[in-house]
């Protein structure tokens, strides 16, 4: 692919705001869009099954909007809008594999139709799928309507995490092809229901070829990302390097260069049409935050090398199990392991850019614990030693 002139040149800084805008950090939000507001905005909320103060998907809006309720959260998520007519209500979101296994804005479904029929022509699956399984799984949901796994007749053959049953493997692979789709959790577990049923009419069926999909995922990506290298708007859907050379010129995205990186850029024009201005938000950040999906990334804009450590052996971990890096400033300032007992946050290790991270990181640890319903912060590491009796004393005056 040949790239065509940069039509601007953006410093470093420059780069950073406006990654930050586009991410939701900088700037006031809009509280009236709410947690949907922010999926639209960020066009993907990544998944995981790990919580600490709260899961990942929580803590996506609550690192740009606040304290937002918990409950208000799944909410906005899984229940659907109510119709002023007699059709079904429509959902606002569904869960498929983009970044990773992620929410999606409901609007988006025609455009992973790509990816479905990638899933279709796959040759090779890791887990074997019974004869007639699949089918069955299939008729079951069409007679009884939308059912977890369990009800479907369990999610696993053992205790072991990996070892599912025909049904489970049936019906992932029923999602992964679109046949089946996810648009209600209850609790954690994921309730399955025909795309016929669940997708609204207007949605449902894949009419758009590969190249209007991948244009708009990588029209969606260069949004949501503000500025970018192709490895950058190649990771945010987890495209090939060559699915967004093939479309980047027609999807709307500008070339420029940004001082410091060693790759070209592209960026979101409506991006660089102002100076990004306004509050910056200090927050803790969940490790899967797509403001730092990317770790060279990360590295580029914030000078800050991040990394998840929850499946390193504990022998080996630098930072803790689910380090939580603080922004602060339009920087990653510090980074804090946290834990709950009973109403107690515990900061188990924490990390500290300098003194003057201080009082950024107590405002961090402070509100995500009135967040979570917990009354006090005790603080047991701090890499630092020197900075360990500033962090208490600027906690407890912020818990006063």
């Amino acid at each position: 692919m040949t790239t065509p002139p940069p039509t601007a040149q953006l410093s470093a800084d420059d780069a950073r705001r406006i990654a930050l805008r586009a991410q939701g950090f900088l700037g006031t939000p809009d509280r009236r869009a709410g947690v949907r507001g922010v999926l639209r905005h960020l066009g993907a909320v990544q998944l995981d099954t790990i919580s600490v103060l709260a899961r990942s998907h929580e803590l996506i809006p609550y690192a740009r909007l606040g304290a937002v309720g918990r409950a208000t959260v799944e909410d906005a998520y899984w229940n659907p809008a109510p119709t002023t007519g007699t059709g079904p209500a429509r959902p606002h979101a569904f869960e498929y594999w983009s970044h990773a296994a992620c929410i999606l804005p409901i609007e988006e479904w025609p455009h992973f139709a790509f990816r479905r029929r990638a899933y279709r022509a796959r040759p090779h699956w890791n887990h074997d799928l019974p004869d007639g399984t699949y089918d069955q799984v299939v008729k079951q949901l069409r007679t009884e309507g939308p059912l977890t796994a369990t009800e479907l007749g369990g999610a696993k053959k053992t205790s072991e995490w990996w070892d599912w049953s025909g049904t489970k493997v049936a019906v992932e692979r029923a999602l992964m092809y679109g046949e089946v789709v996810c648009v209600e959790r209850r609790g954690w577990k994921r309730v399955y229901d025909l795309a016929e049923r669940a997708v609204p009419a207007d949605l449902l069926h894949d009419t758009l070829d590969d190249t209007e999909c991948l244009r708009r995922l990588v029209a969606l990506a260069g949004q949501s990302l503000g500025v970018g290298t192709r490895a950058d708007i190649a990771d945010y859907h987890r495209l090939k390097g060559e699915q967004v050379d093939a479309v980047i010129a027609d999807s709307g995205l500008v070339p420029v260069t940004v001082e410091g990186w060693s790759k070209p850029a592209w960026a979101d024009p409506a991006a660089l049409e102002t100076t990004p201005r306004g509050r910056h938000r200090t927050t803790l950040l969940s490790p899967f935050d797509s403001l730092i999906w990317e770790r060279a990334r990360t590295e580029r804009l914030f000078g800050f090398t991040h990394r998840l450590e929850a499946y390193v052996p504990k022998p080996k971990r630098i930072h803790g199990y689910f380090a939580m890096p603080v922004l602060a400033g339009g920087r990653l300032v510090g980074r804090v392991d946290p834990a709950r007992e009973g109403r107690t946050l515990v900061a188990r290790q924490v990390g500290l850019a300098g003194p003057r991270a201080v009082p950024a990181v107590a405002q961090a640890l402070v509100e995500a614990a009135r967040w979570v319903d917990c009354t006090d912060v005790r603080v047991e590491r701090v890499d630092a030693p020197e900075l360990r009796e500033p962090l208490t004393r600027e906690l407890a005056h912020a818990l006063a």
